[in-house]
């Protein structure tokens, strides 16, 4: 049995808004073209669907009957066309990757230049968010995959180390600790620091690292990225504690 897509739309359209031009409007067609499809889906079933006068436009008992079964045949077959195109989007080998904004700047670029080289057809996008942005975008399937900082919150999402960080005490050359190779947290105790804000991924496993040492840092600022920790470092603002993968190499 053919189904005639385009009048049950047309059906829909002027059942939900019970005016002819406000339908015509939705679909963005003429009135005309919107009578003329309505008239062409009655006639293919036999019935009448629409009570129209000049005053009002009301529905049939039949069309009344019909009504909710059109509206859940238009978002299935929605639906389906959306499985197929993200199939034919697979097969194709497009991909949406989730990642914080350091690993998008320190690691992507190159990963991404040579899997553009070798599959050229292919379309990458990439979602850079915080830390629960990147976990929320795979959870809502926006993402195939995200790339994150490690965290126990998302125990529903399967994981797998990628690479191993260090924190890195960043300062301008004029600081007293600038030509220091290596530093003992105690060392750090004194000066004022940028740190991580509550909502990065970072504080947790900060704060965790710094758990029962007995110190008192004085965290003067705080940010969300560690980006906007480099650019205050590089003003003299004060140094900072930022994962290793922030800093440009």
């Amino acid at each position: 049995m053919k189904i005639d897509t385009l009048g049950v739309q047309a059906f829909v359209a002027i059942a939900e808004h019970r005016a002819f031009g406000k339908a015509a409007d939705s679909l963005r067609i003429t009135q005309t073209a919107l009578t003329r499809r309505l008239q062409n889906l009655e006639a293919h079933l036999g019935v009448k669907l629409i009570e129209r006068t000049t005053r009002s436009v009301s529905l049939t008992s039949i069309g009344g009957d019909f009504q909710p079964r059109a509206r859940r045949l238009l978002s299935e077959l929605a639906a389906s066309l959306a499985a197929i195109r993200e199939t034919g989007k697979a097969q194709r080998g497009d991909v949406t990757i989730a990642c914080v904004p350091t690993i998008g700047v320190q690691f992507l670029p190159r990963v991404i230049r040579d899997y553009a080289a070798r599959f050229p057809e292919n379309q990458i996008k990439i979602l850079d968010h915080s830390s629960a942005g990147v976990a929320g975008a795979v959870i809502r399937r926006e993402a195939e995959f995200g790339i994150n900082i490690r965290s126990s919150m998302y125990s529903d999402l399967g994981t797998a180390p990628l690479v191993d960080d260090r924190y890195a005490f960043i300062c301008r050359n004029d600081h007293p600790l600038a030509q220091h190779k290596k530093l003992a947290w105690k060392q750090v105790e004194p000066y004022p620091l940028i740190f991580a804000g509550e909502s990065s991924g970072n504080r947790p496993l900060l704060d965790a690292a710094l758990d029962g040492k007995g110190l008192s840092l004085k965290g003067f600022y705080e940010v969300q990225r560690s980006s906007t920790a480099v650019g205050l470092v590089a003003e003299g603002v004060a140094a900072a504690v930022v994962p290793g993968v922030a800093l440009q190499k």
